[in-house]
């Protein structure tokens, strides 16, 4: 049997995305507390995410969300890394305040935001060991964070879609 590799890039692009999202889990995280969670989206999924970037550009006047979510559109999957907030007692300052205790409850803790960076890094390595095309979007990852697609409680969502295709959807963009 002969299996056209065009036929096969749908399944491969969710496969390597569940490939990127083993990255980010098992990337180090601070203090060794697991709070990062992780998600793929497609299909109707994704197209949620693309309207919500449309929708949440107009109201704020960001093109960029509109460029952004033809771009999601383009892909075969996204990949949706975020953080559940917990403050880690280390009262490091890094969120800009003295201590755990003096920091508001909508002040993130700097390592959470640490780990998200590190488990992005980690699944798009992978993805680059695959040589598909990804591009990290907070603008896609705002949209999947209004929508509450990693849970209510997740923030600082950032999204990976994915490319498998002879000129990437996702650089030289208008």
């Amino acid at each position: 049997m002969i299996y056209n590799e065009r036929d096969l890039r749908q399944a491969q692009a969710l496969d390597i995305a569940q490939k990127m999202c083993v990255a980010a889990r098992t990337a180090p995280k601070g203090k060794g507390v697991d709070i990062v969670e992780c998600a793929v989206a497609d299909g109707d999924e994704q197209e949620r995410i693309a309207c919500a970037m449309e929708a949440i550009g107009e109201e704020r006047g960001h093109k960029f969300f509109l460029r952004d979510a033809d771009c999601v559109r383009q892909s075969l999957a996204v990949v949706l890394v975020g953080t559940r907030a917990k403050v880690q007692g280390l009262n490091c300052g890094r969120c800009g305040f003295a201590t755990c205790g003096e920091k508001p409850a909508s002040a993130p803790c700097e390592v959470n935001a640490v780990d998200v960076g590190i488990a992005l890094g980690a699944a798009a390595a992978k993805a680059a060991d695959y040589r598909v095309d990804t591009r990290i979007m907070f603008s896609a990852g705002v949209a999947a964070e209004h929508l509450g697609l990693l849970g209510e409680d997740v923030g600082q969502v950032y999204a990976i879609p994915v490319s498998i295709s002879s000129k990437s959807p996702l650089f030289d963009r208008g």
